[in-house]
């Protein structure tokens, strides 16, 4: 059996993140066990789903992109 963590989606809807509407996208996501593992630890700390704590790092990680980005 393979370390690999698959999530297998298949369509396109809307969803609320961050007090906005978006559209969402669905994705297939492989993950090593242990970053799964980490990852839902840490959802779990902040009362989050996965799938919201994944939404959550990529978010701040693009808006300090975007800060690093205008600052330069």
């Amino acid at each position: 059996m393979s370390s690999w963590c698959h999530y297998i989606t298949g369509y396109t809807s809307q969803i609320h993140y961050s007090g906005v509407m978006d559209e969402e996208k669905r994705i297939t996501l492989r993950l090593p066990a242990d970053l799964h593992e980490w990852l839902a630890a840490e959802a779990k700390s902040a009362r989050r789903s996965l799938n919201s704590e994944i939404v959550y790092r990529l978010e701040a990680e693009r808006d300090t992109a975007a800060s690093d980005a205008e600052s330069t």
